[in-house]
């Protein structure tokens, strides 16, 4: 009888954590960037259906670049988490920060298990404060550890490249005009150093905005309100009375969608 071929543990872990980061860097980058009034996501995405930022709670947002089908099943059971806990206690015991501690379990065990493949996915969950001290964002690799960021974060294919284009520009206090442009200044740029046009309409974004009367924070900036904040000088955005024709609303937490089954959103 033949002996079994052996791969000691590490290498077996190094295996796994390569072929996901592979499966990660095939997807398109986003970045999550702090600004005066809240949290701004903005990823290029050319499906109007297929999001790669949701709403999870009241001032919870969730981000992820990699495999659709994967991270959508991780969205759906953070929703399911965060209603079940703020119904069974209060609103306020839903946090990002509880919300990662869940994503980091989930990853990490099926990062660890040798019965299946690892998630080829990372994610960030955010959220708003009632002041920007207040604010925070998570990132979450493909093997369940958990970064605490501040100012800006990069996930996706050329997360590393565009994460110090951000580290060198951002600033607090940024207005949300100046955050989003600087948003696609660093999605624009190539790895080779070159840099190309995207057009608003491959554009996906979405804030938590504190300023916000309602409850939820989290929209969805869409149409001509978005092309007014990419052509704006950094004067004041557009308020929610402005805009109630051209955002459209995130509304998982409330009424959970199921958007339409596919591959990553490339």
């Amino acid at each position: 009888m033949s002996t079994p071929f052996y791969v000691s543990p590490q290498q077996a872990m190094a295996d796994r954590a390569e072929y996901a980061r592979k499966g990660i860097a095939r997807g398109r980058s986003l970045v999550v960037l702090q600004y005066a009034d809240g949290i701004v996501f903005v990823g290029e995405n050319p499906s109007r259906a297929l999001h790669k930022f949701s709403e999870i709670y009241d001032r919870i947002g969730f981000a992820a670049a990699g495999k659709y089908n994967e991270y959508e099943n991780l969205r759906i059971g953070g929703v399911r988490y965060a209603d079940l806990r703020g119904y069974t206690y209060d609103r306020d015991d839903v946090t990002a920060r509880g919300l990662a501690n869940v994503y980091a379990q989930t990853l990490g065990t099926i990062f660890s298990s040798a019965a299946e493949k690892p998630y080829e996915v990372e994610l960030v969950v955010a959220e708003v404060g009632a002041e920007p001290d207040g604010d925070q964002i998570y990132r979450l690799p493909h093997d369940g550890s958990i970064v605490d960021e501040h100012g800006s974060v990069a996930v996706g294919g050329n997360a590393e490249q565009i994460s110090t284009f951000l580290d060198q520009r951002h600033r607090d206090g940024m207005t949300l005009a100046e955050a989003l442009k600087l948003a696609v200044q660093a999605l624009s740029r190539d790895p080779n150093g070159s840099e190309r046009e995207i057009p608003a309409e491959r554009l996906e974004v979405a804030v938590l905005d504190r300023t916000r009367p309602q409850q939820r924070k989290f929209k969805r900036i869409v149409g001509a309100q978005l092309a007014r904040l990419l052509e704006a000088d950094g004067g004041p955005a557009p308020t929610d009375a402005d805009s109630d024709s051209d955002t459209e609303e995130g509304g998982e937490s409330a009424a959970p969608k199921t958007p339409d089954s596919g591959g990553d959103v490339e």
